[in-house]
């Protein structure tokens, strides 16, 4: 038997499709592209916005008229979170909320024996701990996401996430121990650690961020550690202390920002304000010299005027964000900035949207300039047609022209100039 995955959204569900993927391989299933023929399609979703929860649908009514003979499974967070909308999709065979979704090969075992129609989902619960497996390779990947934390106890007024993904729980340090050796042992030399709410790492079991991060320093083949998205007000002075003493510690920080205007971060129910931030950013860059900030901004959440989108872009021009994702707000039933008054037009809401983003990517090009004409350690990803890309320690894209393979290699390189957002680069000699 065959079965192909489309996932969508986040790291975290890139890394549970490999989680899904490697029950399915013991299970005896051969894994195969989801453009090829299977007997088995799984679509992992996202719920985060609309659109994201639009392309999810969308997947899985292609793959059925393509494989009408196949069985389609829809999981992850938009099952999850929108249950009743996800049994409207005929065209699902197995429907499983990302509580559920590891019982996928059990699943599947009773669809084919039965040929019936499955729904699995279950809501979340205060009391579930963290529920995962132990992967031992990122297929497709150069670098490893390495899952340590689910679900948040927040609730910002216009996320659908903690409905999606309940309460925050965090992965045992023993877990995560075995995971990295297995890693390190198939030749992954970069970790990224991933999460819901990352920051909030060890809040329910008395550790943190830090104690993850120290298991990783300590382990032999792992070259880099890296963070995905964190909370800005949950990085405190002994954190970034510790982090700082950490040789393999990548100095890259995505701090979610959302906005820059205290009035519309009050709305969002975010736990900080700009200055708080700023300040943040500052500590940040005492602590490590060569670092980049990256975030994410909403632009037309209810309410904001052309006054407060001018503050928050303000802000962001302020900061030098090294990249910042800007997407316009999207509306999700079930959250309280659903049904908020002083909608903003979908056209307004965009508007905004690509006007901040050149001025973010105006900075990202400045910023990029200033490494012209140094040298730096690369792990090179992909390549195409001759040309190498990946990344520095501190998330610098480069791209190097080459005919050897370099793909999961580190090399030295001196920046010769940048071009389509990235840096080009010439490899040093050696020796």
């Amino acid at each position: 038997m065959k079965a192909a995955f489309v996932t969508l959204g986040c790291k975290v569900n890139q890394y549970e499709s490999q989680e899904m993927l490697d029950r399915l391989r013991e299970a005896g299933w051969e894994i195969t592209d989801a453009k090829s023929d299977a007997d088995a399609y799984i679509v992992n979703s996202c719920a985060v916005t609309a659109e994201s929860g639009r392309k999810s649908r969308q997947a899985v009514r292609r793959l059925k008229t393509e494989h009408p003979g196949a069985a389609v499974v829809l999981t992850g967070c938009y099952p999850q979170a929108f249950s009743e909308e996800a049994l409207r999709l005929r065209e699902a065979d197995i429907i499983l909320g990302n509580r559920s979704n590891r019982e996928l090969p059990d699943a599947l075992n009773a669809f084919f024996a039965e040929r019936r129609r499955m729904e699995m989902t279950r809501p979340h619960r205060r009391e579930d701990a963290y529920s995962g497996g132990i992967i031992r390779t990122f297929d497709g990947h150069t670098r490893a996401f390495v899952k340590i934390q689910d679900g948040c106890n927040r609730r910002c007024t216009y996320c659908v996430i903690p409905k999606a993904r309940g309460f925050s729980r965090s992965k045992p340090l023993e877990d995560i121990r075995a995971e990295l050796a297995r890693l390190a042992e198939g030749g992954y030399q970069e970790v990224v650690f991933v999460g819901i709410n990352l920051s909030a790492y060890g809040r329910d079991t008395g550790q943190n961020l830090c104690d993850a991060l120290e298991l990783a320093e300590a382990t032999p083949g792992v070259r880099r550690i890296r963070l995905g998205s964190l909370e800005p007000d949950q990085i405190t002075e002994e954190m970034i202390a510790r982090m700082r003493r950490l040789t393999k510690f990548c100095p890259q920080f995505h701090l979610s920002l959302q906005s820059g205007c205290d009035r519309t971060l009050k709305r969002m129910n975010r736990h900080y304000d700009a200055a708080g931030y700023a300040a943040l950013c500052e500590k940040l860059k005492a602590a490590f010299p060569d670092v980049s900030l990256t975030t994410d901004v909403i632009t037309g959440f209810p309410g904001e005027t052309e006054e407060e989108f001018e503050e928050s872009a303000a802000f962001v021009r302020k900061m030098g964000f090294m990249k910042v994702h800007v997407f316009p707000f999207s509306p999700r039933e079930g959250t309280p900035a659903f049904g908020y008054p002083d909608q903003i037009p979908k056209v307004v809401k965009e508007d905004r949207c690509a006007r901040l983003q050149r001025t973010a990517d105006a900075i990202r090009e400045e910023i990029l300039r200033e490494y012209v004409g140094k040298t730096a350690e690369v792990l090179f990803e992909t390549a195409k047609n001759g040309v190498q890309h990946g990344y520095t320690r501190n998330y610098i894209p480069v791209s190097v022209l080459s005919e050897e393979p370099l793909t999961g290699k580190l090399r030295s390189v001196r920046i010769t100039g940048i071009s389509g957002g990235q840096c080009e680069a010439v490899q040093e000699k050696e020796g």
